[in-house]
């Protein structure tokens, strides 16, 4: 009797937390498949980093371009220093400048200075090196899109599965509760047997004990099924627990197909090392530009003040003013003589690295031919399990309602009912993994064409 009390307390708290929880349902927990890939790809951060890298790929191409303009600097400065000169060669490296004839003397008293100018220097001509600076940038701009691309695809597939596996705990729940009924049912029937000196009293003991472990794996199921909902939550990025929306798809089969058309190179796998080759293809390019001449073109305007006078008096007013004013122009041409040693063991490490990306395409490919092969006939083997276990649960279904009216006359005893009850179980439990497992097979396949509606056009 207590244990007849216990086991209905636990039952109607039970069904108060989940008429509780359906009333504090918000339209984020309560979720359909197609919802839930959307909200992956809006707000799941590591998609949204990659994006982010994508673009910033994409605004430096507009750097990159930016280039071909000139560059105009316009500077003025004040200083004070003395004005002790000598004329000849010296490297400037690590020394300030100084301007002038040379000084009769050593004047170690410093006077005030002054000094502005425009310059503008523009690479007129690079023989081609610039256009392959910005086909590189270019090639990675469509590398980083490439991956991100990769990324949502991959995740795409992830949130689906991960749909799929809280579907299935779902169902394993409430097989378990049904098993759990069918077994007070028993309950009920052996305690009358008992009681009419058809059946010993160890009958109820055990049915009490059978009882216990089928509430035992409905609470490892709800376990299963709150791990699910987590991994579900992280995928799209929700606080709270997602509760299915779409649950009557996977109580059916989807339509069988065969091939779905697309091209390989359409995968965003293929996608993502072909951009890989395409970026070491455009760095070759570009170190073989880089060993051409360059042309640059030149002007400036220049003036100049000095606090020292000419007659060697120091003026420091005079020195803030612009007294002396000069202008240039000209041009460039440099040709990197030296380098062309260094250059060509970089092209050739260059090269190594295209052939190395060129590899990895011709790999992904014979992967993805080899997972079409495999997703077929997993898919086929599905369908045909799946068959199977509509049969073993006819069976299963008989047998049980059999050997319950055999048990209620007398006929079989304790152990006999039972082996029959796991058995449909059992034939329960497989029916509805042998039909997750044909749309876990159909994932399969989509994730091999490279296409998440290859599954979602499936769903009814």
């Amino acid at each position: 009797m207590k244990t007849k009390i216990a086991f209905f307390s636990s039952v109607l708290l039970f069904a108060l937390m989940v008429s509780h929880a359906t009333a504090q349902t918000s339209p984020d927990t309560l979720i359909g498949i197609k919802d839930a890939v959307r909200l992956a790809e809006q707000r799941y951060h590591l998609l949204k980093s990659k994006q982010f890298e994508a673009e910033a790929a994409a605004k430096n191409v507009d750097v990159t371009k930016y280039s071909r303009m000139p560059t105009l600097d316009a500077g003025y400065q004040a200083n004070i220093a003395t004005a002790n000169n000598l004329t000849g060669m010296y490297n400037p490296t690590g020394m300030m400048p100084i301007s002038g004839p040379p000084s009769t003397s050593n004047n170690n008293t410093p006077a005030v200075g002054s000094a502005a100018s425009l310059l503008l220097n523009w690479q007129a001509v690079t023989f081609g090196q610039r256009n392959a600076l910005i086909n590189v940038s270019v090639a990675e701009s469509n590398s980083k899109n490439a991956e991100y691309r990769q990324a949502l695809f991959q995740h795409k597939i992830s949130v689906i599965s991960a749909y799929l596996d809280l579907l299935l705990t779902y169902d394993f729940v409430k097989i378990h509760r049904d098993n759990i009924a069918r077994v007070e049912t028993n309950l009920k029937q052996s305690r009358v047997l008992v009681q009419s000196g058809i059946k010993p009293g160890v009958d109820t003991a055990l049915f009490v004990s059978e009882l216990s472990r089928a509430k035992i794996d409905l609470m490892n199921s709800q376990k299963q099924l709150q791990v699910c909902q987590s991994v579900l939550a992280q995928l799209i990025v929700t606080e709270a627990m997602p509760v299915p929306a779409d649950t009557a798809f996977l109580k059916r089969l989807p339509a069988q197909s065969g091939s779905y058309g697309k091209s390989a190179d359409l995968h965003p796998q293929i996608q993502y090392v072909q951009s890989q080759f395409d970026l070491s293809h455009s760095r070759e390019l570009l170190l073989k530009k880089s060993y051409l001449p360059k042309i640059n073109l030149w002007s400036t305007t220049f003036a100049r003040g000095s606090g020292y006078q000419t007659n060697g008096s120091i003026s420091n007013g005079e020195g803030l003013k612009l007294n002396r004013f000069n202008y240039g122009a000209g041009f460039q041409f440099v040709f990197p003589v030296l380098k062309y040693g260094e250059e060509k063991q970089q092209l050739l490490q260059q090269t190594l690295l295209s052939k190395a990306a060129q590899e990895m395409i011709d790999e992904n490919r014979s992967v993805l031919t080899s997972q079409q092969r495999i997703a077929n006939a997993t898919f086929n083997s599905s369908l045909a399990i799946e068959k199977e276990t509509e049969n073993q649960l006819s069976a299963g279904q008989y047998a049980f309602s059999a050997m319950q009216v055999r048990y209620n006359t007398g006929l079989v005893n304790f152990s006999d009912l039972m082996q029959v009850q796991y058995n449909l179980l059992k034939a329960e439990l497989d029916l509805k993994k042998s039909t997750w497992d044909v749309w876990k097979a159909l994932l399969l396949k989509a994730a091999v064409a490279g296409d998440e509606n290859v599954f979602l056009n499936a769903i009814p």
